[in-house]
């Protein structure tokens, strides 16, 4: 049973998702039920222009665990990962995409490794069910993440659940394609600790996939660049002073008292 003094809030940035964003939430429900977790569900209307905002007023007429906030135009996912961040009333967060290509018990069935780590990173394992061309990008993308900040990891983009303090004293937030990676090198570098874990992927639902665009290149060279000049720059001035209700403080102050 997930231990319960520690709740999510689940972000799922919609941009026209009017099909299938009514499943999108109500399998978030029932994961929160199959696995006893107490979480909300947050939904970022990114300026829409079908009608996912009255299917997402239709659910929260149905749940409270559900809310909305709009935005007027599209602001893009990363902006839309922070506002509910900052409107997020869970000790954790995650954000899940309004397509319906990943069904939530598969990230929220690891949720229990929060009682030991700090971030949780799924990583797909069945990677069939993407093209050959999105398959090798994403090869590409990893191998150059990887071998630029030598870290080693599976998967960069994914659902990944996040200690919430751990962000809040992130002093650079990326906005564009590139935030969760920006997260993640900064957030490893410092020393939290994390447990990557396999998932499935599903094919999407309806309308394609905002990730594989120009603008959004455009915006991950940009963060990458700005991560690798702060990394290197600034690498000798990397303090590992934790997040006071992180598991990697926990485990420090553990190891302090054992050796005194």
């Amino acid at each position: 049973m997930a231990n319960k003094t520690i709740s999510i809030s689940i972000i799922i940035p919609a941009l026209n998702e009017q099909d299938d964003i009514n499943d999108v939430i109500t399998k978030t429900l029932k994961a929160f039920s199959d696995f006893n977790i107490n979480g909300e569900i947050i939904v970022i209307n990114d300026g829409s222009t079908d009608k996912t905002k009255e299917r997402v007023t239709e659910a929260m007429a149905d749940d409270e665990r559900v809310r909305l906030i709009n935005h007027e135009r599209p602001q893009g996912i990363g902006a839309s990962f922070w506002d509910g961040v900052d409107n997020a009333m869970g000790d954790t967060v995650c954000m899940l995409p309004g397509d319906n290509e990943i069904n939530p018990l598969e990230t929220l069935r690891y949720f229990m490794l929060l009682e030991h780590v700090d971030i949780v990173i799924p990583f797909v394992y069945n990677k069939e069910v993407r093209s050959l061309f999105r398959n090798g990008l994403s090869y590409l993308y990893r191998f150059i993440v990887n071998t630029s900040f030598l870290v080693n990891f599976n998967y960069t983009n994914g659902t990944i659940i996040y200690r919430k303090s751990i962000l809040n004293e992130l002093a650079h937030r990326s906005n564009g394609f590139f935030f969760q990676t920006d997260i993640l090198i900064r957030s490893v570098k410092k020393g939290y600790l994390f447990a990557e874990v396999p998932y499935r992927l599903y094919n999407r639902g309806s309308g394609s996939s905002k990730a594989v665009s120009f603008p959004s290149l455009v915006q991950v060279i940009k963060g990458y660049l700005r991560l690798l000049k702060e990394i290197y720059s600034d690498s000798s001035r990397i303090e590992n002073n934790f997040s006071k209700d992180s598991q990697t403080q926990l485990r420090r102050s553990q190891k302090d008292n054992d050796n005194e």
